[in-house]
Formats: C-alpha cells, sequence, structure tokens
C-alpha cells in the first residue's frame, strides 16, 4: 500500500522542507525499515520550501498494517514531539494526503462522513474491479485524496484512526489496549464526531465491551451539573426482556418475524452470542429502513454473513425460517386479523418449529391507564384486537397444547397491582420427544 503526504506553505508553515524535522527522517534519504507488518519504505519524491512530498509504501499491507507502519514509523510526531523545531509542532500546513487504492468497506460516501468532519476535503473514486469489464461493477477500493489544513500530526492521528475503520478489519488481536489507544489517538475529536459509534465499533473490532469502555472514556465531565437518569421506555424494555429470555435460553440463531424497521435486529447484532440472525417482514419499505438502520451496507463481509433480511408473511409457511433455536414475534400477533391467526399459528409453530417462540403482546387491560384512550380504543390503529391477561394465557395454552410446546408468561413493564404490566410476553419452549 502507498501513501503520500504533500505539504504546500502557508503562513504558519512557510517553509514546508521543515515536515522532514517534523517525521525525524531526512528528505534526502531512501530509508527502508523492517516492522512486524512488512517492510516499509520512506522517501521524498519532492523537496522543497513551497511544496514537499514524502510517500510511505508497506509491502503487501492491510489497511490496518498500515496504520501500525505510520505509527511505527512516526511515533514522534504522532506524539507531537520536535526538539529541534517545536514551533512547528502545531504549525497548519496546506495538507493533500493521497492513496491511490484503499479499502472502504462502506463505498466512497463512507471516507467522506469519516473524514469530512475532521475539517478535511475529500475526493474518493471508487475502483473497478476491470476497467475493461465495467458490468463488473466497483471493487471495496477506492483512490483517495484529502486536502485542509492542518498540523502534521493530527493528520497522522487521523489516518491511524480511520484507516482500520475504512477497511473494517484489523490483522492482529483487538484487546483491551486497543480502547486504551483509540482514547489517547481520538479523545480530542471523536466524542463529537457524528459517525463515533461506527468508527469505535470498526476501530475495536465490533467487540461491544470495549466500544463501551471507550465511548464512556470520551464523554466530558460536567461535575456541576445533575445527571438526569432517564427510564428506559416501555419499547426498550421489551426488547430489553426479550434479549434477556434469548440469552438465558443460549439462543445461537434467531429469527425476528415481523421485524419492522429493525429495532430489535440491531439489538441482536450488537451482541456477537447471535452468531445467525435473520429479519423477516412483509413490508418492502420496513425492510428497507431496517437496511439503513443496520447500516449493512458498510459492514465488512464477515458481520454482513451474521444477518439476513427476507421479506415473507408470518402467516405463510416458509422454509427460510425453519432450523432456529428461536423465533420473536415483537408486537406483531396484535396487527393480524382474528380470522388469519390460526394461519400464523400453524406457520410458525407447525412449520417453523423453533426450538422457542417468543411472543410479546399488549395488555388491553393497561389502557385503562392511558388516559389519551378511549374506552374500548386500542393503542394503535393497525391493531386488529388486543389481549387481557387471561385472554392471552388461555391462547397461549392453547397454542402450546396443539403443538407440544410448553409456555410460561412473563410481565414487562410497570405493574399495576390491578391492572398488570402493559405488556405481556409468553415464552413457548418446545416439548423434545426422545427417540
Amino acid at each position: 500500500m502507498l501513501v503520500t503526504v504533500t505539504a504546500a506553505a502557508t503562513t504558519d508553515f512557510p517553509d514546508t522542507t521543515g515536515i522532514g524535522f517534523l517525521l525525524h527522517k531526512h528528505p534526502d534519504r531512501v530509508q527502508t525499515f523492517e516492522l512486524s507488518v512488512g517492510t516499509a519504505t520512506v522517501l521524498y519524491p519532492e523537496s522543497s520550501q513551497q511544496r514537499s512530498t514524502i510517500a510511505v509504501v508497506v509491502d503487501d499491507a492491510p489497511a490496518s498494517a498500515m496504520a501500525v507502519a505510520l505509527s511505527r514509523l512516526f511515533k514522534q510526531t504522532i506524539a507531537g514531539v520536535c526538539t529541534t523545531r517545536p514551533e512547528l509542532v502545531d504549525a497548519a500546513a496546506e495538507l493533500t494526503i493521497e492513496f491511490p487504492a484503499v479499502p472502504s468497506r462502506g463505498g466512497a460516501d463512507l471516507s467522506k462522513r469519516l473524514f469530512g468532519p475532521l475539517g478535511w476535503q475529500v475526493v474518493a473514486e471508487p475502483i473497478p474491479l476491470d476497467p475493461q469489464l465495467p458490468h463488473w461493477g466497483n471493487s471495496e477500493f477506492v483512490s483517495l485524496t484529502l486536502t485542509g489544513t492542518l498540523a502534521l500530526s493530527a493528520a497522522l492521528r487521523h489516518l491511524y484512526v480511520l484507516l482500520p475503520v475504512l477497511d473494517d478489519a484489523k490483522h492482529y488481536w483487538v484487546g483491551a489496549e486497543e480502547a486504551d489507544k483509540l482514547v489517547r489517538a481520538a479523545g480530542d475529536w471523536l466524542g463529537a464526531h457524528p459517525e463515533s459509534d461506527l468508527i469505535a465499533s470498526r476501530y475495536l473490532a465490533h467487540r461491544r465491551e470495549l466500544v463501551a469502555s471507550a465511548l464512556d472514556r470520551l464523554v466530558p465531565d460536567a461535575p456541576d451539573e445533575p445527571v438526569v437518569v432517564r427510564d428506559p421506555s416501555l419499547g426498550e424494555q421489551r426488547i430489553g426482556a426479550v434479549l434477556d429470555q434469548l440469552r438465558t435460553l443460549g439462543a445461537k440463531s434467531v429469527v425476528d418475524l415481523g421485524c419492522g424497521e429493525g429495532r430489535l435486529l440491531r439489538a441482536l447484532f450488537a451482541d456477537h452470542s447471535f452468531g445467525t440472525i435473520v429479519g423477516a417482514d412483509v413490508s418492502d419499505r420496513a425492510l428497507t429502513k431496517a437496511r439503513k438502520r443496520l447500516r449493512l451496507d458498510d459492514l465488512s463481509d464477515r458481520e454482513r454473513d451474521r444477518i439476513a433480511l427476507l421479506q415473507t408473511s408470518a402467516t405463510y409457511r416458509d422454509a427460510r425460517l425453519s432450523g432456529f433455536d428461536a423465533m420473536v414475534l415483537m408486537e406483531v400477533i396484535e396487527h393480524v386479523d382474528p380470522p388469519r391467526l390460526p394461519a400464523l399459528i400453524r406457520s410458525v409453530f407447525a412449520q417453523a418449529r423453533a426450538r422457542t417462540v417468543l411472543v410479546t403482546t399488549p395488555n388491553a387491560e393497561y389502557n385503562a391507564l392511558y388516559p389519551a384512550l378511549a374506552h374500548g380504543e386500542f393503542r394503535h390503529p393497525d391493531h386488529r384486537f388486543e389481549f387481557t391477561r387471561t385472554q392471552f394465557e388461555g391462547w397461549g395454552a392453547v397454542v402450546a397444547s396443539d403443538h407440544g410446546y410448553t409456555v410460561a408468561f412473563h410481565p414487562i413493564g410497570p405493574v399495576d397491582e390491578a391492572l398488570g404490566a402493559p405488556t405481556q410476553l409468553a415464552v413457548f419452549s418446545r416439548i423434545e420427544v426422545s427417540s
């Protein structure tokens, strides 16, 4: 991989030959370094008062290896150390950084989303798989040019953090020390970056506990302001209850039937204990929104293999939904016309037959506590019915008995002594017949 960094003179940086002092690499020499990530060559194609360029070539290097090479080659620069010309450390030069080819898993637009908020002008041109065969489409590589007026140390820190984010792949094990590196390298800008979650997730190889650790440390302290703790919404409690059940049951493959716009899918996908996830919905519009919510187009091939979106109906048999550990119908059954419920029961419990089926639905009794709802009115205009607790438990008991399942019921949300909880959950567990 090749990268060139060109500095043009500015009022703050009138003589660009000074980058030789900042980078601790002499302009008149071609230098070769044996690094853990491969052989790196450093040279200056041009060096003058008005304009200087340094080129770095790392043999057969992925983007994360180039990031490591830059951190090794220019460690003192990134740290802001230059004893011979300390006045240049924070001086802004007109910089142009060029990669003839760099992986960008997320397309050319991803480069703009990552570097643009940091003050760079970004030109990212997709590279075709074969220029002679344009119908093959584009590769995952782009030709990337960044221009901006920044201190050289800041520019190198941006590359160190964002190159592996573009690639969404690290060539080495990612442990807790990587979260520390991210905070050190990007702590002054990452917290305010609009793509902070994506950057932390990709940089830390999607290890959720490390991402949380890093992002928590980016929040500025506000000792004089009271911390306002918001109670989780009913929707968040519902997702939490479903996840708790799935984790307790040890489910590894999950179908979210009637996934809608993907709120539960996003929570499932964030937990790597779920190896295979399928979102299914009858609405193409909802699936399009789920795709955007999950940012599927930005995922690496490995991550994309964990999740699939299918257009299908809960009331029709679909062989693609068979063979899973668990199936979730979260706030789905109340949207089905009562005469169609037997078809849903048949497709879910007789045909798909997941080991566990989780069903949540509103508790109609709790509606009395919603002052905006008139007596007998449903919570959503698309609801076809809403069960009371007795009705839901009766329905669930019959379904379980008829199809070889046991069933248990749980409240979700604040429990009123007389009216119960706003949401009710049924957990159906398939009875295994020993041979």
